[in-house]
C-alpha cells in the first residue's frame, strides 16, 4: 500500500488538533501471533450434521436480553418459568443475590392466556416499569414490528399499547424521561399514549405509503442501521423525528411462488446505484402536538443523507450529522429547535468515504460531546467543545479505537475495545476524557475476542471471551481489576462436544502481497496430516469492508462446517484482504475504493501464490473457494480472473453486477454514477464471466430483498452466452442468509460438500 492514501485525509474543523503523549501501554498484547493448536489424530468424533444442524450440539447459549438498572442495583435477565414464560429477574453484581422483579404469571394478558413471549425488554429510568416488546414480525430485515405491553411493578398491571390497533403494527416504543408517556411509530406515524388516562394522541398525521415518520426505508436501515426514528427530548416536552419522502424511489418487485395457489408481488423502494434516494428531513415539535419546526440542513436532500440526530445534551439543540452522496464528507450541526437554524461544528472529508459516528457523548453540562476520527491515519477518540469546535485528542497511536463502550465522566474514563497489537484480538482498554494521554488495558493477557456490557458506573460488567479454541463464556466481572465473580454462562457441554471432535492444526500465519502489505490468514489441516502428500484446499473468503474471517474468536457453526471439511481429507484457509474490517488504520480500509472485487482478489492470489511457495503440501491443481453475499462476489471474481489458479468455486447471494446494488453500500465503496462508471464495469464479475474454467456452484435465493435475485439470473444468461457450464441452484422464497424452512441450512452445505467431493476430490494421483 502507497503513503499516497494518507494524503486523501483533508479534514476541516474549527480549531487544531491538540498535542497529547500516551503513557501506560505497557501491558498491551504481545506483538506475536496465537501459538498453532495441536490435536491428536487418533482420538476424536466426526462432526455429524444430525449433531450439528438439527441436535444443536456445539451450539453456544448466551445470556439473553441483559439490561443494567440505572440505580446500580444490578442487572436483569429473561428466566424461564416452571408455569410457563419467562420471568424478569435481577441479580446483584457482586452478591448474586437473584430477585424477581417481573413474575412470568403477572405477564399474562388474561388469567386463562399464557405469558407474554418477551422479544425485547426495557426499564423506566426509576425500575418501577417494564417495557414489553412480543408479537414480533420482519418490517423489512429485521423484527421491527410488534406489539407493545407495559407493565407496572407497583400496581401490578399489565397494559397493551396501542389501543384498538391491529396487531403487531407498533414500531419502537419507549418511555418518555417521567416514564408518564410512551411515544411509537404506528403505519408510519407517530404517537404518543398517555399510561394513566390510555388517551393516545397522534402527532403526525401525513403518514402514508411514501411519507414515512419515526422510521425508514429499506436502504437506509439496512446500510445505516437507522431503524428508531424518532427522539424524546431530555424534559420529555418535545419530539425530533426523521421524515423521508420515498415518491421518485424506483420500487422493486420480488415474486412468491409458493405460499399461495397463485404467486403473489411484494413490492418497495429500493434505489439502486444511480437511481433516485429518498428525501429526508429532522423535525421538531410538542410532544403533545402541534406544528413540526423543520431543521434547515443545508443541500439537496435527495443527494444527502441525515444519518444521525441526537438530543445535544440539552432540550433546546440537536446534534445531526449529513453525509453528502458520495459520503465523503460528513458535517455535524448544531441545530436550533426552535428555528431550525443550524451551524456546522465538524466537518470530515475524504477523497473516498468519511465514517459517522454512533454514540456521541455530550459532557462537562453539555459543553462538550466525544468524536471519533480517522484524522491522524487511525480511528480514535476526540472531545470537542461545543462552542468553539476545539477539538482535543483522548486516544492516540497507530492502532485503532474499535468499538466506544462508555463514555464515564463521573470516573473520568473513556472505555472502549481495542486491539494495538494485533488485530486478530479484542480488549477492553480506558482512556483518561481530560485529554492527559493515560491510557490502560482492563483485560487480562488472554488471547482471544473479549466483548463487555459494562454497568452505568463501569464497577462490573457482563464479560464474553471466546478464542478459536473457546466457545463463547460469559461471567461477571468486576472494574478495573477485571476480577470474575460469578460464571453465567459456561456452555460447558459444547465446550465438551468440541473437545471430542477430532481436529487437526490450526494456524494463524502472515504472507505479503506483492506490494509488501501483509495479509492475516488461517489455516485448518486434517488431523492425519502427513506433510509429506499434497491435499485440496479450500478457502472461505468474504474480502468486503463488512467482515473479518481471520480472527482470534469462536467460529460457530463455520467453524465446525470447515472442520468437517478437515475430516473429509481437504486443507482450509481464510485470508483477510486489504479492505476488511481489520483495525489496521484508515490506509488499510480505504485502498479498496473504486477497487472492489479487482484489488481485493488480487490479495486472495498473491497469498495463494505465497501460501504455495511455502507449504508444498498444498496442491496447486486443486484450489476451492466459496463465499457468502459479498464474499460469493469475491469467489465469482477469483474463479473469473484467475482462473489457472482457482479451480473449484461456490458463489453463495453474490452481486455479480455492482449497479444492481442499493445507492448507499456500493456507492460508498465505488463511487457515483456516470463518473465511475468505467470502475463500476472493471470491478463487477460479471464482465469477466467469459473467462470461467473451473467448476462453479451458483446459489441463491429467490426472496432475497438484500442481494437480489435478479443479479444472479443476470450472471447465468451471462455464462450460458459464453458457452460456460457451471451448476445452479435457487432456493424457493429464501431470503439473503438461505436459511428459511426445515433443513435449509443442512441441505444447502450437503450440497456444498457433495460438490466439492465431486469436483475438487481428495484422492487422487497428484495427492499422492
Amino acid at each position: 500500500m502507497t503513503t499516497s492514501h494518507r494524503s486523501q485525509l483533508r479534514y476541516t474543523l474549527a480549531a487544531l488538533l491538540t498535542s497529547m503523549v500516551l503513557v501506560g501501554c505497557s501491558s498491551v498484547p504481545e506483538t506475536t501471533l496465537p501459538e498453532p493448536t495441536q490435536h491428536s489424530a487418533a482420538q476424536g468424533h466426526l462432526v455429524s450434521f444430525d449433531d450439528l444442524y438439527d441436535r444443536g450440539l456445539y451450539h453456544a447459549a448466551g445470556v439473553g436480553p441483559t439490561r443494567w438498572l440505572s440505580d446500580g442495583s444490578g442487572y436483569t435477565v429473561l428466566e424461564a418459568s416452571a408455569t410457563g414464560g419467562h420471568s424478569v429477574v435481577r441479580y446483584h453484581p457482586e452478591t448474586q443475590q437473584r430477585d424477581v422483579l417481573v413474575a412470568a404469571e403477572h405477564l399474562r394478558p388474561t388469567p386463562t392466556e399464557q405469558p407474554l413471549t418477551i422479544a425485547d425488554y426495557s426499564w423506566s429510568d426509576d425500575g418501577n416499569k417494564l417495557l414489553i416488546f412480543t408479537n414480533t414480525k420482519r418490517s423489512w430485515r429485521t423484527h421491527t414490528l410488534g406489539d407493545y405491553w407495559v407493565f407496572d411493578r407497583t400496581t401490578l398491571q399489565l397494559q397493551k399499547l396501542g389501543g384498538s390497533a391491529e396487531p403487531s403494527t407498533l414500531q419502537f416504543a419507549k418511555f418518555n424521561p417521567q416514564a408518564t408517556r410512551v411515544a411509537y411509530v404506528m403505519k408510519n406515524n407517530i404517537y404518543v399514549e398517555e399510561l394513566s388516562t390510555r388517551r393516545v394522541t397522534q402527532l403526525t398525521k401525513d403518514g402514508n405509503d411514501t411519507i414515512v415518520n419515526g422510521t425508514f426505508d429499506w436502504v437506509n436501515e439496512e446500510e445505516f442501521f437507522l431503524r428508531d426514528g424518532f427522539r424524546w427530548s431530555p424534559d420529555g416536552q418535545s419530539i425530533a423525528y426523521w421524515q423521508l419522502d420515498t415518491a421518485g424511489t424506483p420500487l422493486f418487485t420480488m415474486i412468491n411462488n409458493t405460499d399461495e395457489l397463485y404467486p403473489t408481488l411484494k413490492q418497495f423502494p429500493y434505489p439502486k446505484v444511480g437511481e433516485t434516494n429518498a428525501a429526508m428531513r429532522i423535525g421538531v415539535m410538542p410532544s403533545t402536538g402541534g406544528k413540526t419546526t423543520w431543521i434547515k440542513i443545508p443541500g439537496d436532500p435527495r443527494q444527502h443523507y441525515l444519518v444521525r440526530m441526537q438530543w445535544a445534551g440539552n432540550s433546546s439543540q440537536l446534534l445531526i450529522q449529513q453525509l453528502t452522496r458520495s459520503q465523503a464528507v460528513n458535517t455535524a450541526y448544531l441545530a436550533d429547535t426552535t428555528t431550525g437554524n443550524v451551524r456546522p461544528i465538524v466537518t470530515e472529508t475524504t477523497d473516498s468515504w468519511a465514517e459517522y459516528v454512533d454514540d456521541v457523548e455530550f459532557i462537562h453540562s453539555g459543553q462538550a460531546f466525544t468524536w471519533l476520527s480517522e484524522r491522524s491515519g487511525y480511528r480514535h477518540l476526540y472531545l470537542v467543545q461545543r462552542d468553539s469546535g476545539r477539538i482535543q485528542a483522548i486516544t492516540r497511536g497507530n492502532w485503532d479505537v474499535i468499538e466506544v463502550l462508555q463514555i464515564n465522566e463521573a470516573d473520568g474514563w473513556a472505555y472502549f475495545i481495542a486491539s494495538p497489537n494485533s488485530p486478530l484480538e479484542r480488549y477492553l482498554f480506558r482512556a483518561s476524557i481530560d485529554g492527559s494521554g493515560k491510557l490502560e488495558r482492563l483485560t487480562p493477557a488472554q488471547p482471544g475476542t473479549h466483548s463487555y456490557q459494562l454497568s452505568a458506573d463501569a464497577k462490573y460488567a457482563v464479560h464474553t471471551f471466546s478464542n478459536v479454541e473457546q466457545v463463547p463464556v460469559v461471567d461477571m466481572i468486576s472494574l478495573p481489576d477485571h476480577h470474575s465473580i460469578r460464571v453465567i454462562k459456561d456452555n460447558e457441554k459444547a465446550q465438551q462436544a468440541v473437545n471430542q471432535l477430532q481436529r487437526g492444526e490450526f494456524e494463524f500465519f502472515q504472507v505479503e502481497a506483492r506490494d509488501g502489505l501483509t495479509l492475516d490468514g488461517f489455516l485448518m489441516k486434517p488431523a492425519d496430516f502427513d506433510p509429506s502428500k499434497r491435499y485440496p484446499i479450500v478457502f472461505y473468503v468474504y474480502g468486503e469492508p463488512w467482515g473479518q474471517t481471520v480472527s482470534n474468536s469462536w467460529g460457530g457453526e463455520r467453524f465446525l462446517f470447515h472442520t468437517y471439511l478437515t475430516q473429509q481429507g481437504y486443507l482450509v484457509a481464510s485470508i483477510d484482504n486489504r479492505g476488511t474490517r481489520s483495525p489496521r488504520g484508515f490506509e488499510w480500509r480505504r485502498s479498496i475504493y473504486q477497487n472492489l472485487g479487482d484489488i481485493t482478489v488480487r490479495d486472495q492470489y498473491d497469498a495463494l501464490q505465497a501460501m504455495l511457495q511455502r507449504w508444498p503440501f498444498i496442491d496447486a491443481e486443486r484450489v476451492g473457494i466459496w463465499g457468502h453475499s459479498g464474499g460469493g462476489s469475491q469467489t465469482l471474481n477469483a474463479m473469473f480472473r484467475y482462473p489457472d489458479s482457482y479451480h473449484v468455486g461456490m458463489a453463495l447471494a453474490p452481486v455479480p453486477d455492482l449497479t444492481l446494488y442499493d445507492t448507499i453500500y456500493q456507492e460508498r465503496y465505488s463511487g457515483l454514477l456516470p463518473e465511475a462508471a468505467e470502475r463500476y464495469r472493471e470491478t463487477s464479475a460479471i464482465t469477466h464471466a467469459s473467462q470461467l474454467a473451473g467448476r462453479l456452484l451458483l446459489v441463491h435465493g429467490t426472496a432475497d430483498d438484500n442481494v437480489h435475485f435478479q443479479g444472479t439470473e443476470r450472471l447465468v444468461n451471462e455464462l450460458i452466452k459464453h458457452g460456460k457450464q457451471f451448476d445452479y441452484f435457487a432456493y424457493p422464497n429464501r431470503t439473503h442468509g438461505i436459511s428459511e424452512g426445515k433443513g435449509t441450512t443442512r441441505h444447502l452445505r450437503t450440497m456444498m460438500v457433495e460438490f466439492l467431493q465431486r469436483y475438487l476430490p481428495v484422492n487422487s494421483a497428484a495427492s499422492q
